[in-house]
């Protein structure tokens, strides 16, 4: 196991009342936050916006029997992982509070490059879905109003992408949302009741759906791969150690009540909605939900908005490791979060952050497509794979023969399963731009 280094050893601070090192080298607030604030970040994430598109990318290629199945197995194998992974906070002797320095405090510094990059390019893409939603819910209230196609989703990306680095200069740490959690989850449940009673209408007025998996044989392996990928997707959030530095002591088990209510009380609604849209729907369930509902248009109208602000919200949680890594290695110093060069800072370099997260959503809004090679690419390996592997190096001499032959079976099925929903994911993407042009008004 790599030790620490000198310098590492200068930038350590002490957890009052554990005396466990905490690492200081960061410019953002730590062990601060109550697990009750912790279990709404988390379920912020999980009800965000995206859970208007799991009825159109999960349960149209699954079915109802491995729809719901999977949506069950991988909240369970989920609140698993995640719980393996919140245990190995407190590691040597010290708090981990990013998964990039957990990684190399048991692998090495190679390990921890890798993570890093694993990690970037999971929050990068969540980021990039969240822009892309954020524009479908603007077009969408536009075309309720007109159906000229002057406003086209690339413009509405953009705006979406300014609203976003509006807000993000005026947050400084993830820590700083508070009251903003709230908000998120009064937006969710707009959007989310709205969406599930606008759906009951539907599917009561309408007539029988259809629910074959649509598609050729081959169509229907891929899909069914994509969907396995967004599975995952839905319920894990790729930054764990990151969102429990925010915890106050007792840090393991209060990160085990913030995902336990994650996963409880905080999943009822992405049921709710999932399930209620394809019931309604059938095999033509659009992956934006609200694009399929039928209701007043000032109703409509609300969903969407709320969708929209909700995501600007939750977008702020999954940038706030990258904005972290920036604010601390070159912004100008812990100060006041909002004097003028703080707040210049912010806007300079988180605003050229979101400005690339943008130019890749205009450039390709494929949301289901995101969503798939996101969970193949960064989800599995970070949740699953890596999660598995840290706690049989740390616990190795703890762990049974039955123990260790468990966490090695997750290790390599879930592996082979990432490698194999990659290769499905890009192939949606592939054609998918065959079928689309860049900059698609979708």
């Amino acid at each position: 196991m790599a030790r620490a280094t000198d310098v590492e050893k200068e930038n350590l601070q002490y957890d009052d009342g554990l005396g466990l090192e905490v690492d200081d080298d960061t410019a953002h607030q730590i062990s601060h936050d109550p697990w009750y604030q912790v279990g709404f970040v988390l379920t912020t994430g999980v009800n965000s916006a995206y859970v208007l598109g799991y009825s159109g990318s999960i349960m149209v290629p699954l079915g109802w029997v491995a729809g719901t199945t999977g949506l069950v197995l991988a909240a369970a194998i989920s609140l698993y992982a995640n719980a393996l992974l919140a245990r190995l906070h407190e590691v040597g002797g010290k708090r981990h509070i990013r998964y990039r320095d957990l990684a190399g405090h048991i692998y090495g510094r190679k390990m921890y490059a890798l993570t890093w990059a694993l990690q970037y390019v999971n929050l990068f893409m969540i980021n990039t879905g969240y822009i892309i939603l954020a524009g479908q819910a603007l077009k969408a209230i536009y075309v309720l109003y007109t159906d000229d196609h002057v406003l086209k989703l690339p413009y509405c990306i953009a705006i979406a992408g300014i609203v976003c680095a509006m807000f993000a200069f005026g947050i400084p740490h993830l820590s700083a949302l508070r009251i903003w959690l709230g908000v998120s989850t009064i937006l969710s449940l707009i959007y989310i009741i709205i969406a599930f009673v606008l759906s009951i209408r539907d599917g009561v007025n309408s007539p029988v759906r259809d629910y074959n998996i649509p598609g050729s044989n081959n169509s229907k392996i891929f899909n069914t791969i994509g969907a396995v990928a967004s599975l995952v997707f839905a319920y894990n959030t790729g930054m764990l150690p990151e969102i429990q530095a925010t915890v106050k002591p007792p840090v393991i088990k209060n990160m085990e009540k913030a995902l336990w209510f994650q996963f409880t009380i905080g999943g009822l609604p992405l049921y709710a909605v999932t399930f209620m849209g394809y019931w309604a729907y059938g095999s033509v369930t659009s992956t934006y939900l609200l694009n399929s509902v039928k209701g007043p248009v000032w109703v409509k109208t609300m969903a969407n908005i709320a969708a929209f602000l909700q995501t600007v919200i939750a977008l702020h949680i999954f940038a706030s490791p990258m904005y972290e890594y920036l604010d601390t290695h070159y912004g100008p110093g812990k100060g006041n979060a909002f004097s003028f060069q703080n707040l210049g800072f912010r806007v300079m370099v988180r605003g050229g952050y979101l400005t690339i997260n943008t130019l890749v959503a205009a450039l390709l809004p494929f949301l289901g497509d995101f969503m798939s090679l996101t969970g193949a690419l960064s989800t599995f390996p970070l949740t699953f794979v890596l999660a598995n592997h840290m706690y049989l190096v740390v616990k190795k001499n703890k762990l049974s023969p039955l123990q260790k032959a468990w966490h090695w079976l997750n290790v390599v099925g879930f592996s082979c399963l990432a490698a194999t929903a990659a290769a499905a994911a890009l192939r949606l993407i592939v054609v998918d731009s065959k079928t689309y042009h860049l900059f698609a008004d979708l």
